[in-house]
């Protein structure tokens, strides 16, 4: 699984030009399943995302996490991170999980983090969406299960 998280003061995913996901203030994450990825792979990645630190105390250090500052996620799929490009100039996807469990582990890291997270948003699955997003800092960290775990 892998998951690229940006901390985000705003964001929103539409389709079709109607939003459906936004949120203030927490993390955009864009959510890749590989088909070796099972529920406990989602459940160690939700585990650290909900865990980082990566908001701004009173001091200015990076000490709070998500619930800390009481943010919200937004969560959507992203088969792309899983594109090998070692080989010419044309993507492959065939290290991405198949259309079933990416969708299952999809739908089962948004029902875990909404018990960790008050708001939780997402995109739909497999639609083409347009997503904007206002970049906090920028902090962006790129979260890949088989080098986590």
């Amino acid at each position: 699984m892998k998951v690229v998280l940006q901390r985000v003061s705003r964001a929103a995913v539409s389709v079709d030009g109607k939003v459906i996901g936004a949120i203030g203030k927490g993390f955009l994450l864009l959510l890749g399943v590989s088909d070796t990825d099972t529920e406990q792979t989602a459940d160690r990645m939700v585990d650290k995302i909900c865990k980082l630190r990566i908001f701004e105390d009173e001091n200015g250090k990076t000490n709070l996490s998500l619930a800390d500052v009481g943010g919200a996620l937004l969560v959507v799929s992203q088969f792309t991170l899983y594109a090998d490009c070692k080989k010419g100039n044309r993507p492959s996807f065939v290290k991405a999980g198949g259309p079933k469990l990416a969708e299952e582990l999809y739908e089962y890291v948004i029902a875990r983090c909404r018990e960790h997270i008050q708001t939780v948003a997402h995109g739909s699955f497999g639609a083409h969406m347009k997503i904007d997003l206002e970049n906090d800092g920028p902090f962006t960290l790129v979260l890949d299960s088989g080098e986590l775990f």
